[in-house]
């Protein structure tokens, strides 16, 4: 069973301003600094973030690390700060902010800016990591295996999770470039490295009541059914050059996308979503506590990853 860490009030040290829970930074005696964020209620914000980590590990995919916690009476999730200590996080509305296209961008919304297309967002990074003055390095401690080497097929790895789990968040402020200072004395070396995937809270359709997962699961309306309802998820990523006000690319066409750009990288991914067998999703839901998640809710997260698994799997017949 994934443990519930406890989480003292009296060892906040500040307040997080950026998003829209209530969250706090303290100091773990085992994890050091750690951002606690309280899930809202009548969500599963908590539990599909600390699932949504789980499935990332077993994917190889970097990521941030989460535990299921608890201050007081509110249930949230704490999770160790990813950023060195003479580094800093740039979001992607930073990063994309040097171009004309996203400078330009005159429908700019907080988290829903059309400008943060996927064509944009991967030619930037594709550019970052051929950058003779500082080259975009993968994710600190990600281990390249092949197909996968640099920072822009690490990020297809992000996109291939997302329409895994149904993540609807990425967001430009839901990735980003760790900027790390090296060396003391006289000028320090600068070193840009992918951001680690972070904030899923937003997946596996944990807004649904179990109410609505129980009538998704056995319904006999084609319409209604989770088969249906698993290819509705949207990323936060839009088309390029659509006009008029485009919707955010489906989870599955933006990694379908990334994977025609970057072959090699897409079917290295799929290739190890491939290994993950029916079997270990259901021995690993089981492992969520019983105060996070419902019986009918761990069988609607199983068939749903099992079918979007299917649906990705299935892109390399249709190539």
């Amino acid at each position: 069973m994934f443990p519930v860490i406890e989480v003292d009030i009296d060892t906040a040290e500040m307040y997080e301003q950026l998003g829209t829970k209530a969250k706090f930074w303290y100091r773990d005696p085992q994890m050091g600094r750690c951002l606690f964020k309280r899930g809202r209620e009548n969500t599963g914000e908590n539990w599909a973030e600390k699932f949504a980590c789980e499935l990332a590990a077993v994917l190889g995919v970097p990521h941030a690390y989460y535990e299921l916690a608890r201050c007081g009476d509110d249930l949230g999730v704490s999770t160790p700060n990813f950023v060195p200590r003479r580094g800093r996080l740039v979001h992607g509305n930073e990063v994309l902010a040097v171009t004309k296209e996203y400078k330009q961008a005159r429908d700019a919304r907080f988290y829903q800016s059309r400008a943060h297309t996927i064509t944009l967002v991967l030619s930037m990074l594709m550019a970052a990591v051929g950058s003779d003055d500082w080259p975009l390095q993968p994710p600190d401690g990600f281990l390249a295996f092949p197909g996968v080497t640099t920072a822009a097929d690490v990020f297809v790895g992000y996109l291939m999770l997302d329409a895994w789990i149904g993540n609807q968040d990425r967001h430009d402020q839901n990735w980003g470039v760790v900027v790390e200072l090296h060396g003391l004395g006289g000028e320090p070396q600068m070193i840009l490295r992918l951001a680690p995937s972070f904030d899923h809270g937003s997946s596996l359709a944990r807004n649904e009541t179990d109410e609505s997962c129980r009538e998704m699961l056995e319904t006999r309306d084609r319409g209604r059914h989770i088969s249906a309802y698993v290819g509705r998820a949207r990323s936060a990523l839009y088309p390029h050059g659509a006009t008029g006000k485009p919707k955010a690319l489906f989870t599955l066409d933006a990694f379908a996308f990334a994977r025609r750009q970057l072959p090699s990288a897409g079917d290295a991914w799929l290739r190890r979503l491939e290994s993950i067998t029916h079997e270990r999703i259901n021995e690993m839901v089981h492992m969520l506590p019983d105060e996070f998640v419902s019986e009918i809710r761990r069988e609607f997260v199983v068939e749903y990853l099992k079918l979007n698994r299917q649906r990705l799997l299935a892109l390399r017949e249709a190539s």
